[in-house]
């Protein structure tokens, strides 16, 4: 009011209430945010109503998914099924394999390959029985044959002074070793209305017949096969006292007792085959018995009363022997006299398998009729490598 009067008398005009002003102001930002508000309402609004009509346009017509990618492979299993129910190769006659999808191309004459996802089944069951095959050293070739390249010995060295006359050193030798490919087959048989039966599922049948078959062969001569049209196994070459090694045969120890571990302190035997291997092999090292043996040798203990075998702690994991995993492989020998019942190595650098990663399939609707043969085959080989690389425990006294 003072102020009012002091302007009045000196003739200057009332200003704006500062009271007005700021309720002004206030009223004109609640009205902005309303209005912002109203604006983003109406977005929303109109995004609601727009996926809402999608989704009942897909709802009303029913429309499949997208499909990430197409399958390449229907085309090849539809033919392949229609062969191994009724012979009817036209499909196939005119498929155009891609590279992709298989390794080699089909003889016209010589049967046709599995389906891929057949042959991916196979495949699977071969590696998760019990065989050499889990551990060993696994390579896929298109020749008859696979060489393997060993070189064992070491460049010659020497002290050298400054003015003395340098010597020839010796020079690394290099040995070859030839795995040949054998020819594995299988075949299994059904009945002409088994196939017509829309029911049965060649295809899985088909594929655990010729696995198992496979399995069984592959895993028996990778231990024990002579070589002759069959690969040959890791116990058939020549088996010598470690300490008198040589290349070309497995160095062995003996278990102490004529038939049977010794009946005091029993895991000795294991422990001397453990450092018989060389340390470079050690690493990768795996222990390879059969139920029985591990029967046996998980009752060992050490001197404060601990077992020596421990499980697996996670699904998957193999069982350990002395922190070694250990492989149960049935087709290894049980605890008798002058067994070789426990092997110990890298078995990926001492033992390699050769395979051709197809399997061929043959129908055959008239050598046994009213059947249905399916005659599969597939080439596969395997030898010992490095035979450094595997030491084996013989139950025996020396």
């Amino acid at each position: 009011m003072t102020e009012t009067w002091a302007r009045a008398g000196t003739g200057m005009s009332p200003g704006p209430d500062p009271a007005v002003e700021a309720k002004a102001a206030m009223a004109g930002f609640l009205k902005e945010i309303n209005r912002f508000q109203d604006e983003v309402k109406t977005v929303l609004q109109q995004q609601e109503e727009r996926l809402t009509m999608l989704d009942r346009k897909t709802m009303i017509y029913g429309r499949p998914a997208l499909s990430a990618a197409a399958d390449q492979e229907a085309p090849h299993r539809k033919a392949f099924g229609a062969y191994l129910r009724s012979g009817d190769d036209d499909g196939l006659r005119g498929l155009v394999l891609e590279g992709k999808a298989m390794t080699t191309s089909v003889a016209s004459d010589g049967g046709y390959l599995v389906d891929p996802q057949t042959s991916d089944t196979i495949r699977s069951m071969l590696l998760s029985t019990a065989s050499i095959r889990q551990i060993a050293g696994v390579v896929h070739v298109e020749a008859t044959s696979f060489d393997v390249l060993i070189d064992r010995t070491e460049v010659g060295s020497g002290w050298a002074t400054e003015a003395g006359t340098i010597s020839e050193s010796a020079s690394p030798t290099i040995e070859r070793i030839s795995i040949k490919l054998h020819e594995l087959s299988a075949m299994p048989k059904a009945s002409q209305r088994l196939l017509d039966d829309s029911a049965f599922d060649v295809e899985s049948w088909l594929a655990g017949k010729i696995a198992t078959r496979f399995m069984r062969a592959e895993s028996a001569a990778f231990v024990s096969g002579d070589g002759i049209d069959k690969p040959r196994g890791f116990l058939t070459p020549a088996k010598v006292a470690n300490a008198t090694w040589s290349w070309g045969s497995i160095g062995y120890v003996p278990s102490g007792a004529a038939s049977d571990f010794l009946a005091t302190n029993p895991a000795d035997c294991i422990i001397t085959l453990i450092y018989s291997l060389g340390a470079d092999y050690r690493a990768n090292a795996t222990f390879v018995m059969n139920s029985k043996t591990a029967g046996a040798v998980r009752k060992m203990k050490d001197s404060d009363g601990r077992f020596l075998w421990s499980d697996g702690l996670a699904a998957a994991e193999p069982a350990r022997l002395m922190g070694y995993p250990v492989l149960l492989c049935e087709d290894m020998p049980d605890i008798a006299a002058g067994a070789f019942a426990i092997a110990f190595g890298d078995f990926a650098a001492g033992y390699t398998i050769a395979e051709r990663p197809e399997v061929r399939v043959l129908r055959d609707p008239f050598s046994a009729k009213p059947h249905v043969l399916f005659y599969a085959t597939k080439r596969v080989g395997g030898d010992v490598s490095d035979y450094a690389a595997i030491k084996l425990l013989k139950i025996a006294v020396s």
